[in-house]
């Protein structure tokens, strides 16, 4: 399975949020092109008619704000690619911990 994930953060009402667009891409570019679609192409699980999009890219390439105006509100999000730590080819980067007794 493929350890590269696009993922869209928000918050709802006090709560922090965190929903996966898709999962088990095998490669950092695979996980950019779906990220590229998603930013035209999300639309969060709160119900919002949309009336525009505006989309505002992060200095490093890898995330994005979107801003839905709807009819009577106006939500934001973050949409951005991760890596799977424990999958990391990445010698020198942190790693998972697995608790003791697991």
């Amino acid at each position: 399975m493929g350890n590269w994930v696009v993922i869209a953060e928000y918050f709802y009402g006090e709560s922090h949020r965190t929903e996966f667009i898709c999962r088990g891409r095998e490669t950092k570019d695979q996980a950019l092109e779906e990220l590229r679609a998603a930013v035209h192409t999300y639309v969060p699980s709160k119900n919002i008619i949309e009336k525009r999009r505006r989309v505002y890219r992060f200095t490093d390439p890898e995330s994005y704000l979107v801003v839905i105006k709807g009819k009577l509100s106006e939500w934001e999000c973050t949409l951005r690619v991760a890596e799977l730590l424990s999958d990391s080819a990445d010698p020198d980067g942190p790693q998972d911990l697995i608790p003791p007794g697991f």
